[in-house]
Formats: structure tokens, sequence, C-alpha cells
């Protein structure tokens, strides 16, 4: 593939409140993506980060007795904490409050200030706080906001306006000539949907409160929050100021956000990227909600689930592994304990678990913990290779439309044709046998699906197969792996000498 650039952006998180599993679950995906691209050998660039403005922020400050900033600070480190407990690789860690960020800001209303796409005008009408969304009456539900259900405030205030009217054609078109613009198909048709239907020019500053980026033509006036919040895709790489970053890596290949954010992402955005004359990004890949049983999270009811104690509970990787396998992109998806421990025990302990186990006790009992080398190949044999072949193939064509279900089963497909592989050949048979030369291939080919069963696994699971890799006794960075170049059967050297043996997943007892 080459050196290819490659950006991957996770939206940037609202820090009035704690997050849950279900952020988790978003820079879960976008880190196993760049753990994938790494992996094709490409120049990644993965960022994230936290939206630290507007008056929800504020109101959050005020009432836990702290100052914005003092309180965006703590917040903002929370956020980087959980990132860590995930191992999240990003390259970066956008604030919102940081100067490289509000300048770039300033710059952008300047830009459409000049090309005259903002006017100032008088907005009036019902308000969620804690959404920061302006709504119209039809929209209440009892009266109250229709994503949070509090009450709503009737606001008047002066507002510059964007003129998204102009854009939404252009948008239209954009989205017809680039089918893969807006994924899954369902989120494509609902933007286009909502885009036929007409849409006002937004709200795109405020000056209710002080909490946000002033701006430099009118000091009375902050950016509004949700402005401010996409402009970090392009401050990052510091767009508007010749930055070398923003040349190398814009337009972005994928930003992953949840499916609430769309009509930001996929109207908006584009249309502010338009009227500032920068390329659209490649693509919006928006998530389902994590449900809890048959709730959505959500941190204003109070449903959530807590990434801390569910991780120390299972382990990060298998909370990983059940995020990607259990949930289809795209679609909403259920945690419960009970499903997680169904599927710890089935793919984990039971499937993997126990075929790394048997095969690196054997290779203990029968070659004293050195990886045998490889004779000729029979007809069991080939089936295992084939079975790879196959299983590589769904694997590589599902990670990249971001299937991750149907690559894990792939990937699995294999797990299970490694274990009937043992059953089948019975290696302790050819042993009492004494047919050692046969034994020795069936050890060596184990040990192999081993091999590249770890590289395939480690975009999602990346510490549980690091300690796999350290039990095959293999030097060579795991992390340095190729594809599809050290995907190919037979690159393990025989010689090799296995590490210690313990289990990677142990079975959890339901209770």
């Amino acid at each position: 593939m080459g050196n290819k650039n490659f950006y991957i952006t996770t939206a940037i998180f609202y820090v009035n409140e704690k997050l849950h599993l279900g952020h988790v679950y978003e820079f879960v995906l976008a880190d196993t993506i760049a753990r994938y691209h790494r992996l094709l050998g490409e120049n990644v660039f993965f960022l994230t980060g936290t939206d630290e403005h507007g008056q929800k922020v504020e109101r959050a400050a005020i009432s836990q007795g702290k100052k914005p900033q003092e309180f965006v600070d703590y917040m903002s480190g929370e956020v980087v904490k959980l990132l860590k407990h995930f191992n999240v690789s990003n390259d970066d860690f956008l604030r919102t409050t940081q100067k490289r960020h509000e300048n770039i800001v300033q710059k952008f209303f300047e830009r459409l200030l000049k090309k005259g796409d903002i006017y100032k005008g008088k907005y009036k009408g019902l308000y969620c706080i804690f959404e920061e969304n302006f709504l119209t009456e039809s929209q209440l539900i009892d009266g109250k906001c229709p994503e949070c259900g509090r009450d709503v405030e009737i606001v008047e205030e002066e507002n510059y306006f964007f003129k998204l009217s102009k854009y939404l054609d252009k948008v239209l078109e954009h989205i017809d000539k680039n089918p893969d613009f807006v994924i899954p198909e369902t989120r494509r048709n609902e933007v286009v949907s909502l885009i036929k239907q007409g849409l006002d020019d937004v709200s795109v500053s405020r000056t209710a409160f002080k909490w946000g980026v002033p701006l430099t033509f009118d000091k009375k006036h902050v950016s509004y929050v949700w402005v401010d919040a996409l402009l970090n895709y392009i401050s990052a790489l510091g767009a508007l100021n010749d930055g070398e970053k923003f040349n190398v890596f814009w337009p972005v290949d994928y930003h992953i956000i949840g499916k609430d954010i769309i009509k930001f992402h996929a109207v908006i955005w584009p249309a502010l990227l338009m009227s500032a004359g920068i390329e659209l990004p490649k693509c919006v890949a928006a998530h389902g909600f994590l449900l809890k049983g048959k709730e959505r999270l959500s941190k204003s009811k109070g449903i959530v689930l807590d990434p801390y104690e569910i991780a120390g509970k299972y382990g990060v990787d298998p909370v990983r592994y059940f995020l990607l396998k259990e949930i289809v992109f795209g679609k909403d998806g259920t945690y419960t304990d009970e499903l997680m421990v169904n599927r710890f025990n089935s793919d984990l302990s039971n499937d993997i678990g126990n075929l790394v186990s048997r095969v690196l006790a054997m290779v203990k009992k029968y070659f004293g913990g050195e990886i045998p080398e490889k004779g000729e190949s029979h007809n069991l044999d080939m089936k295992l290779y084939k079975s790879w072949e196959s299983s590589l193939n769904g694997y590589l064509n599902n990670m990249n439309i971001l299937n991750f279900r149907e690559a894990l089963i792939s990937v699995w497909s294999f797990v299970a044709s490694a274990n009937w592989y043992v059953d089948k050949t019975e290696p302790w048979s050819l042993e009492k046998k004494e047919d050692i030369g046969k034994l020795k291939t069936v050890i060596y080919n184990l040990c192999e699906s081993l091999r590249l069963l770890a590289v395939v696994i480690y975009p999602i699971m990346p510490v549980a197969i690091e300690k796999l890799w350290t039990q095959l006794g293999i030097k060579e960075k795991l992390s340095s792996s190729k594809i599809p170049q050290d995907l190919k059967w037979g690159l393990l050297k025989s010689g090799t000498k296995i590490g210690e043996r313990y289990p990677l997943f142990p079975r959890i007892n339901k209770n």
C-alpha cells in the first residue's frame, strides 16, 4: 500500500459530565481503524479531544463552585485518563480552549465574514441549554426538549447567522456524486431527506454568555459551541496557518461520530467548508447507540455504564472485543453483563484461549518448548492453509469497509479451523506412533496459526494479543508487523523458544 497518509477523528467529547461506555465505543472504533491502517504501512494521524466551551459547561462549572477553566481542565484530564485506560493510540488530543484552536476559529469566522456568508440578526425562540440547541414548538415533546426531556427556555438574542441555505444544493450534489461521503446508507438517506426538506440559516454566534471563542470583529459575540467544536478537525492540523500537517493529512479519511450529530457533520460542516474554500471530508461514518438492555445510554437521564467498572470486571481488551463483535457498525447495540460473560467465555476463553494453551502445552511437552521445523504437508494441512486464506480475505474486505463484526466472524472461523485441525490430526497419537515428522508439521502449523491470528486481532485487542506474542517467543515487535506481507503462511522461524505460558482469558464463572 506504500506510505499513504491516513487521517481519522472521533467527535470531541463534551466535558459537562463524565463519559460512559457509549463514548468508549466511539474511541475504540476509531482506535481499531487507526491501528489497522498502521499495520497497512500507512502514515496515520488519529485525533480526539474535548469540547470545552458553551453555556452548558459554564453552568456545570458554576454548579460545582468552579471557574469554567478550572472545571474543564479537570474534566479534560479525566477524558485523557479514560483514553489511556482503554489503550487508545491517538496521535493528538485537542482541547477547544487551547490557543492553537481559538486562533483558527477566529480566522475561520473572518473568512466567512469576508465571503459574505455570515450576517447579524435577532434570534427569538426556544432553547435547551442542556443540549445547546435551538428548537421549534413542533419539535417539543410534552413541552420539553425531545433529546433530554428537560424544560426549554425562551431566548432572545443577537446572533450572527451562516447562510446555510446558499450551500444546501451543493452539499446534496456532493452526496450524490460521492455515495460513500456518508455511511451507512441509512444515515445518507436521512441526510438527503433532511436537506430536501429545506433548512434555515443557522445561528453561529452567541451573546448570552462569555464562555466561548470571542469573535475578532465583534467582541460582544462568541462562537456558538458547535461551530467551535467542528473546527477542531482542521485546527489540530494548523489549517489557515500554513500548517504542514494540514497539507499532508487533509481531507480527513473518516470522521467517526454518533448518529445523533449527523446533521452537523454531513450538512452544516460541509457547507461551512465550502464557504471557506476547504476540501470536504472523504467520509462521515456514523455509528449507532449503545443500549443498556433496551435503554439508550444517556448522561442526562442517568442511564450509564461505567467503563472502569466493566473493564475492571472483564479486562479492557475483552470489552473492546465485545463492542466490535456484538454491535453491527451503524446500528444500535446492547450491553448486558450476561451478554458480556457469554461472549467472553465462548469466543475468548473457549475458542482462542483454549487453542493457545493447547498448542503451547504441546510445544513444551513434545519439543522442549522450541517451535519445530515443518515437514511436508498433507491433506489436513492443506485444508488449514485454505481456511486461513478465506478467513484473511473476509477479514481484509470487511475491515476496509468498517464491518468489524463480520471481520471478526471471519477470523474466528479460522480459530475454529485450527481447533478442528488439532482434533483431526491428533498430535498425541502421532507421538505415540513416533511419527515425529508429521508431529513437527502439525505443531509448526498450529504455532504459525497463532502468529497469524495475533497480527489480525492486534488492532482490536492490542494488549492481550501482545501477551500471546510473547508466549510465542517472537522477538520482532507485533505492532511493527505489516499487512499483507506478514500474513503469508510459513514465516514463523522454527527453533524459536516459546515464552512462559499462562492463560490469556481465564473462564468467568457465572454467579
